[in-house]
Parts: C-alpha cells; sequence; structure tokens
C-alpha cells in the first residue's frame, strides 16, 4: 500500500510487517495513498468526499494517534466542522476499512493494511506514544478458540499491547 512498512523479526526467526504510524509521508506519498483510498471505497460501494478524504488526509499526515477532538480543531481551522460531522466521517472510514480506533486512547489511525481484511494488533509505546500496526490474525484466531472452549461468541477483536519501542529502550 505504500504506509511506512518495516521487517521486524519475531522470535521464532520469522520475519513479518510491522506498520509504523510515526513516520512522515511526502506529499506525493499522501496523493497516492488518498487516490488508492478512493478506489477502494468505490470498489466497496462507498464514496469518499471531500470531507471524508480530508478527515484521511489529516489522519495520514500526523505522526500519531489522533483523537476526534484534534481532528475537529484541525477541521475548524480551516472553515469548521461540527462535532456530528467528524464523527460520521470517522465512522464511515472506519466502515471501509481505512482507518482504527484505538479504544485505550480513544484516537484513530490510518490501516496500515487496507487494501484486505485483518484483526490488528497494536503495538503502542508508552513512553513516545508511537504506535506500530501488526496484521494479529494467527493471534486473533487463538482468541477465537479459547473463547470458544467456553462459549463465548466474540463480537470484534482488537488487540493493543503496551510497552516500549526500540527507539525509547
Amino acid at each position: 500500500m505504500g504506509v511506512a512498512t518495516r521487517r521486524c523479526l519475531r522470535a521464532t526467526g520469522e520475519e513479518r510487517d510491522m506498520v509504523n504510524h510515526s513516520n512522515v509521508r511526502t506529499p506525493r506519498d499522501l496523493q497516492g495513498l488518498l487516490d488508492e483510498a478512493e478506489r477502494l471505497c468505490n470498489t466497496r460501494r462507498g464514496n469518499l468526499t471531500p470531507l471524508r478524504r480530508q478527515v484521511l488526509s489529516m489522519l495520514l499526515e500526523m505522526d500519531r494517534p489522533a483523537k476526534a477532538y484534534d481532528l475537529l480543531q484541525r477541521l475548524k481551522e480551516d472553515g469548521g466542522a461540527k462535532p456530528p460531522t467528524i464523527y460520521r466521517a470517522l465512522d464511515f472510514l472506519l466502515e471501509m476499512g481505512l482507518v482504527h480506533r484505538i479504544e485505550s486512547l480513544q484516537a484513530f489511525v490510518p490501516c496500515g493494511h487496507w487494501t484486505h481484511g485483518h484483526t490488528a494488533m497494536f503495538l503502542i509505546c508508552g513512553s513516545c506514544g508511537s504506535v506500530s500496526e501488526l496484521n494479529g490474525g494467527e493471534s486473533a484466531r487463538k482468541l477465537g478458540k479459547e473463547a470458544q472452549l467456553v462459549n463465548f461468541k466474540p463480537r470484534a477483536t482488537l488487540i493493543e499491547v503496551r510497552g516500549t519501542c526500540a527507539a525509547c529502550r
């Protein structure tokens, strides 16, 4: 997709993609991502309106997870928007799989794997606030099996891991 991705080595020696949500993108990269998001919305029968595009653009440009209030403040600087407007835009972007909501932070980040559905796993640094995204599919499958054993049916799975990133250690 073009979002800042790096390879990380798992304890097993296996490599996997990890998306870091704290890297700055060039205007050219940003435009390419927004165009890709628009194509994806069209494929998924959604309409990436100018406001939704602007909200996604702001999230892509930010170097940290953003709260709805932060986005609202930036929109007000550009001519204004009301809280319901920003929440509707974020709901749409969530529905299209273009962003994730990090529950513990009550904040949003762009999805690093938006071309395919997945269960996101977030590594949240308690020191600097950076967030990295992993595809948590295998972990989610294991959790689902454990839940089944106790007759529990999960509605949604979101995995958040707090710790310290390599840069802060």
